[in-house]
């Protein structure tokens, strides 16, 4: 399918893994927290990657160019500590190898958000708090308010750096619209649309870090 690449700027749990299920229902080809190849073996974490394209080429999409989608760009696991959708450069650098990408940010109440992080496995119980993680160094996210702050800064940085842009679209996953919203922008027609890996407080050791989509699930939200 030739449509335009497609990043979404979402931080985990705004509903990424709803608009990844969105995009392969479209017949796209989505890279969603992990790229993986047509078998399904895993290539590497999307931010890591993105960041090895930047520094070797200048392209961060160059090492996942088979891909049409980006929907959960970042990681925070086991060493590895990416956040993209926070990074000038990187924005800057897709815009400049791949002229007429579409940038979109997925985003939810922030009170909401920040308590579906906190109940996601140990994301906002260690992993944010232990990591330095852009706009939320070290030692910072436990306290109330701390992650709703941080989300609060991010999308006021989107829409910074964005302020104007026509490759830009803010949606709420709330918002009964936003697939026509995000069809009209993305020009991608989208069959189906719900909710994704909803938040069912899983426990430690099942969480890679992502938001990992069930094997089917088809109820319109």
């Amino acid at each position: 399918m030739s449509v335009p690449k497609i990043i979404n700027l979402g931080l985990p749990k705004s509903g990424t893994t709803t608009l990844a299920t969105a995009f392969n229902a479209a017949g796209l080809r989505v890279a969603d927290w992990m790229a993986r190849d047509a078998k399904g073996n895993k290539v590497g974490f999307v931010g890591r990657l993105m960041y090895k394209g930047y520094f070797e080429s200048g392209d961060p999409l160059a090492d996942m160019a088979d891909f049409d989608a980006y929907t959960e760009i970042s990681v925070v696991r086991r060493g590895r500590n990416f956040w993209p959708q926070t990074d000038w450069a990187i924005i800057a650098a897709i815009r400049a190898h791949h002229p007429g990408a579409r940038f979109l940010l997925s985003r939810r109440d922030p009170e909401s958000h920040a308590d579906s992080i906190r109940r996601w496995s140990n994301l906002g119980k260690t992993r944010l708090p232990d990591n330095h993680v852009p706009g939320l160094p070290q030692f910072h996210g436990q306290n109330p308010g701390e992650i709703e702050r941080w989300i609060e800064a991010h999308i006021n940085f989107c829409r910074h750096v964005f302020d104007g842009a026509e490759d830009f679209l803010e949606f709420d996953i709330a918002d009964a619209h936003a697939p026509e919203k995000i069809s009209a922008f993305t020009g991608v027609d989208l069959p189906w649309w719900g909710k994704a890996n909803e938040n069912e407080n899983r426990p430690a050791e099942d969480s890679d870090g992502g938001e990992t989509a069930p094997a089917s699930r088809s109820a319109k939200a």
